[in-house]
């Protein structure tokens, strides 16, 4: 069982790894070994996810989930695939940690009387500056 939070626990089998080449530096072993990892898992058939989490964690994961609302999660930055395998089920936590934080929302508010007769005051004045720009000076009022 891996532990997400309090509440939530994923089993192992759940998780679905494929070992693949990965691309990049690694000398004369790098066509040899299948060091990236893949790691697939399945939100809407989870019967570890509460449902408001699976919504949230589609939501979050955005274009890693496939129609069929699968988790596609690359991990390659390691040469090693046990590293590879680590780094794609933290990523997997941390994307059910952040989904499963219940969105705090936003309360409308009114703009204060001073910050609107600030705001009044800043409109006059640019008005102004924006009426003496046209103000032609002539002759006489530089004598």
């Amino acid at each position: 069982m891996i532990e997400i939070t309090g509440s939530i626990s994923i089993a192992e089998d759940e998780l679905d790894f494929e070992f693949v080449r990965s691309g990049g530096p690694g000398g004369q072993k790098v066509n040899k070994t299948s060091s990236a990892v893949v790691l697939k898992f399945d939100i809407r058939n989870s019967p570890s996810l509460p449902e408001d989490v699976r919504n949230r964690l589609e939501e979050i994961c955005g274009n890693r989930v496939s129609n069929e609302g699968i988790l596609v999660i690359h991990a390659r930055q390691h040469r090693s695939p046990v590293r590879n395998r680590e780094s794609a089920v933290n990523r997997l936590i941390n994307f059910i940690r952040k989904a499963s934080e219940i969105p705090v929302e936003r309360k409308p508010t009114r703009p204060s009387a001073a910050s609107k007769k600030e705001r009044l005051e800043d409109k006059k004045k640019h008005g102004l500056v924006k009426k003496n720009r046209n103000y032609r000076l002539s002759k006489d009022d530089f004598e």
